[in-house]
């Protein structure tokens, strides 16, 4: 079984920043894409960002410029860095991880419990 962890998340001004951790943990796997997305409260959760194992990189066009996703992955851990926070930036986070099963091949996805972020005005 494949658990990610989240961190980072918090209450910061606008234009303040913010990093995102996100640590995957288990057992025999190996993590092709990571990435991030939010849910706003009452809206549904939308891509923030996401990053292969070969680099490539997709952003949604509403944190081009300002966000930055990164990996390591000799750590399994996947970065959000966030700048110039606005107020609409307020959701909670929630990692994801396209995850193979070195046992079977399985594929599957896995989620973070999610990490709030509040940009305040």
């Amino acid at each position: 079984q494949v658990q990610l962890v989240e961190s980072g998340g918090g209450l910061v001004q606008a234009g303040g920043s913010l990093r995102l951790s996100c640590a995957a943990s288990g057992r025999d796997f190996s993590v092709t894409v990571m990435g991030w997305y939010r849910q706003a409260p009452e809206k549904q959760r939308d891509l923030v960002a996401t990053l292969t194992g070969g680099g490539r990189t997709n952003y949604a066009d509403s944190v081009k410029g300002r966000f930055t996703i990164s990996r390591d992955n000799a750590k399994n851990t996947v970065y959000l860095q966030m700048n110039s926070l606005k107020p609409e930036d307020t959701a909670v986070y929630y990692c994801n991880a396209g995850v193979s099963s070195r046992s079977d091949g399985t594929y599957f996805e896995v989620w973070g419990q999610g990490t709030l972020v509040t940009v305040s005005s």
